[in-house]
């Protein structure tokens, strides 16, 4: 034991303050570390250097890339703004860089984390919510078809009388409910399938949001109104009465939507409101519902046209400015193939925004991305709901 302890006291430094200045200082503490880490721990503290070293040298890559993103993004948009053609020059045409270094260890002897304060998630109204909010705040309860070939047949006629093809309507119709869905159906609830929680609020045939239908009331509404009034000239009695009800509830609704300025951000305040949820309760209806349904659609259809796209939108054209908005989604739109087959996709996403979406990761150019679009609308046009619409034509 002598031998021993004479050896351990040899391995440690004198005391602090009989310690010399300088170099050898540090020395005799980093001496200590080592003599008391584990061969484990130390494996792990050398392996997580090397990978912190190779994230920071990703992370800068990344950066730089997604920078030069952001910046040809602002040139394009530039361009369209003075009707200046855009070129292969004004997209990033290089993949973005993938982090292919080593992983992050795993540290062998892990501190307790502390505890994290947990926020309950915040709650998804569902149909239930929408239905009670409009009975409570617009004392209307929707019309709601006594079968799901009714909505159709209604949507079908509206959607064609503001200009929609067949097959626009049906292949959007597939792509965005699998080719089953009904003029109920909520995200997260899959047609025919048990179970199933709310993921969104988005409805129906094109998947509305609430702030889809606070914001098409706000600046659609009076056209809906108009033509619910043409309606209401061929009818008399009850059917009469219900239908000037329903237009006084819908004046009322658009009179709501728009006591903010026209802006989505405006709009999503007034949709996470009970009064914003009874609004969304006019999805459901037949006669305004498939009006909001064509409309979501439409606002795409005349924003290309005030861009300059006279053709028709391929069905593919116009769900993907359904999903990524306009402005995006017009850039791919009006893209020629050529550019297509070579444009990546992260050309269109926020860093975020692209490492969180598998699709536009897998499929990575343009061309690729309308091509697992037009395959998946392909698959679910078999299904019977989307043979169903077709039959209305």
């Amino acid at each position: 034991m002598l031998c021993g302890g004479a050896v351990l006291a040899a391995a440690l430094p004198v005391p602090s303050q009989a310690l010399p200045l300088g170099a050898a200082a540090v020395d005799d503490q980093i001496t200590l570390a080592q003599f008391f880490t584990s061969p484990a721990m130390a494996e792990y503290k050398r392996r997580l250097a090397e990978y912190k070293e190779a994230r920071a040298a990703f992370d800068e890559e990344a950066s730089a890339y997604w920078s030069a993103v952001s910046e040809k993004r602002k040139t394009r948009n530039a361009k369209r703004r003075d009707r200046v053609e855009v070129t292969a020059d004004d997209y990033m045409l290089e993949q973005p860089p993938v982090y292919s270094g080593p992983k992050r260890p795993v540290n062998p002897e892990p501190e307790p984390e502390p505890e994290k304060e947990t926020r309950p998630p915040k709650y998804i109204p569902v149909v239930a919510d929408f239905l009670r909010a409009a009975a409570q705040h617009f004392q209307f309860s929707p019309q709601r078809p006594a079968a799901e070939i009714d909505f159709k047949r209604a949507y079908a006629r509206t959607a064609t009388a503001e200009g929609l093809s067949r097959d626009q309507i049906v292949r959007v119709y597939a792509f965005e409910t699998g080719g089953n869905g009904h003029y109920d159906m909520q995200s997260g609830f899959a047609s025919g399938k048990p179970g199933g929680r709310a993921i969104s609020t988005a409805i129906g045939y094109n998947q509305l949001l609430t702030t889809n239908t606070v914001e098409l009331l706000a600046e659609r509404g009076d056209h809906f109104i108009k033509v619910l009034g043409e309606r209401a000239r061929t009818l008399t009695g009850p059917p009469r009465k219900a239908m000037d009800h329903k237009i006084a509830v819908l004046r009322r609704m658009v009179a709501f939507c728009q006591t903010v300025p026209d802006d989505w951000n405006q709009h999503e305040k007034l949709a996470n409101t009970e009064q914003g949820w009874g609004v969304h309760a006019m999805v459901l209806d037949i006669d305004v519902g498939p009006l909001l349904q064509t409309h979501k659609l439409m606002t795409s259809v005349i924003f290309a046209r005030t861009k300059g796209v006279s053709r028709p939108l391929a069905a593919a054209e116009l769900e993907m400015m359904n999903l990524t908005g306009d402005g995006t989604g017009l850039d791919m739109v009006t893209m020629p193939q050529s550019l297509r087959e070579v444009v990546p996709t992260s050309n269109f996403f926020q860093r975020g925004g692209y490492e969180r979406n598998p699709v536009a990761v897998r499929h990575n150019t343009v061309a690729k991305l309308f091509a697992v679009m037009n395959a998946r609308m392909d698959s679910a046009q078999g299904a019977q709901g989307s043979r169903e619409f077709q039959g209305l034509f």
